[in-house]
């Protein structure tokens, strides 16, 4: 009972931080491989996505209701990203993903550090492509992320955020709700794929999922009342956790 109740806290953990900013995964995957340290790795992946897909789509709904969402930029990407994840879930259940480890630290440096420099970024909704050029964009980073997604996971919904507001102009409040969207996406390709192979532990999983929902929807409610600038500093926040813990895990590896 011990273990169920650390997996539920760490899953309202998880959907709190996953509704403001993304990395909701860097709470709740360690403490899924900590209790159950032999069960096969894709088969806690797997059960991590059937409580992140409710967790995340919690807080999809919340953000639609209160935030215009960019559905010209989120559709096209929702739809590249459903695809690619299911590749990358497949993949995973097939050969190791130990190089991302290596390189996932200097990747998220490079995002803080360039998020930390430019002050103004995402302080301002102005939107930089339209029509087919914004739909091209999307699709390509709906793709990118959907495989990295299924493939590995840690950080996805921080890389979105990122990218939506880097290449979009979207604030950080307009690029959190789009990337909500788009994980919805990532995460029901993934368990397809988990779930048809026998990845998942339903019952963990389903119980930890009204626990994600409980966090995400006090997460999307921060996130509304305080704005931009709060999202903004919760991102730094997480990307430099996610920067130790992965430089960390790749160091074990060594």
């Amino acid at each position: 009972m011990l273990d169920y109740a650390m997996l539920g806290v760490a899953a309202f953990a998880a959907g709190l931080v996953d509704a403001v900013v993304g990395g909701g995964g860097l709470i709740q995957i360690p403490v899924l491989f900590s209790v159950f340290g032999n069960t096969a790795p894709a088969t806690l992946l797997g059960t991590s996505k059937l409580a992140g897909i409710f967790g995340t789509a919690a807080a999809a709904v919340n953000y639609a209701k209160r935030v215009s969402i960019a559905w010209s930029t989120a559709a096209p990407a929702a739809v590249a990203a459903f695809t690619f994840a299911f590749f990358g879930a497949f993949t995973v259940t097939r050969i190791p993903a130990d190089f991302m480890r290596t390189l996932l630290p200097i990747v998220l440096i490079a995002v803080a550090i360039y998020t930390f420099r430019r002050k103004d970024l995402g302080s301002v909704h102005a939107p930089l492509h339209t029509g087919r050029r914004e739909q091209a964009f999307a699709v390509l980073i709906g793709a990118a992320i959907g495989f990295y997604d299924g493939f590995f996971g840690p950080g996805t919904g921080s890389f979105l955020v990122f990218l939506f507001v880097r290449c979009f102009g979207f604030d950080f409040l307009g690029a959190s709700a789009v990337a909500k969207v788009v994980n919805v996406a990532c995460n029901l390709s993934a368990l397809l794929w988990f779930g048809y192979s026998g990845h998942l532990l339903w019952q963990l999983g389903l119980m930890m999922a009204v626990c994600q929902v409980a966090g995400s929807l006090i997460g999307t409610k921060l996130a509304m009342q305080h704005g931009s600038g709060f999202v903004r500093r919760v991102f730094l926040v997480v990307v430099s956790i996610l920067i130790v813990k992965t430089s960390w895990d790749a160091w074990q590896r060594w």
